[in-house]
């Protein structure tokens, strides 16, 4: 991990490359979710009191839905959010297992369920020296649950197929090279005319053409390509 990130191999074949969050951000979307969390039950308990009138009653309900609501919050929207509560999300963060794929109930209730180890002997000092004496910053729950935390990727934005007649190559290509044709388009805006030139007589094989004519060419192999 030299340059950050990780480097994994999903049971697919899949090459995963992923950038473990640090504390700062980590805590930032704590507190995010901690103030979201506080807000909801101040309110849920203040409609308690209207209801009930200060009845011992209401002291059950407001205990209950506390210990529901600060664990359940965590697990279900990590579960079902794509490994994001509202604060991870805020900051751009996500919960992974360690071999890249979703986090399911075992893993995200383990991680969470431990917090509480994580906070001794205070202020979450176990769990931030932890953190930072691993090189993927895992906190103790991290560990146990076989989880870690990561930057979310943001998907690429498609380009859209050149404003060209499709043309049908005139032989089968590899993915690799028609993802290279494709981003030979994706960046032909910043390339001058004389390099995009040149690489059109460097592709003479496939289109038979050079300079520009086997660029307008290859624009017709693109449009194909993403049909």
């Amino acid at each position: 991990m030299l340059d950050g990130n990780l480097a994994l191999i999903t049971p697919e074949g899949i090459r995963l490359r992923l950038t473990p969050a640090g504390p700062m951000l980590r805590a930032f979307a704590w507190l995010i979710d901690l103030l979201i969390w506080g807000g909801a039950m101040w309110f849920i308990i203040f409609l308690i009191g209207l209801v009930f009138q200060g009845s011992k009653l209401a002291d059950g309900f407001i205990l209950i839905i506390l210990f529901c609501s600060y664990w359940g919050y965590p697990i279900i929207s990590e579960v079902y959010g794509g490994g994001r509560t509202v604060g991870k999300r805020a900051v751009g963060i996500q919960v992974v297992r360690s071999d890249g794929l979703p986090v399911g109930w075992r893993e995200s209730t383990l991680r969470n369920l431990l917090l509480v180890a994580d906070f001794l002997p205070m202020l979450y000092v176990s769990g931030l020296i932890c953190m930072l004496f691993d090189t993927q910053f895992r906190r103790l729950g991290d560990w146990v649950a076989g989880t870690q935390v990561v930057y979310l990727d943001k998907p690429g934005k498609r380009i859209a197929s050149p404003n060209v007649k499709p043309i049908p190559l005139p032989f089968p290509i590899t993915p690799q090279q028609q993802r290279a044709l494709a981003d030979l388009f994706e960046r032909e805006a910043s390339l001058p005319p004389a390099r995009l030139a040149e690489l059109g007589s460097i592709a003479e094989v496939l289109t038979g053409k050079t300079g520009k004519e086997s660029i307008e060419q290859l624009r017709g192999f693109v449009a194909g390509i993403m049909q």
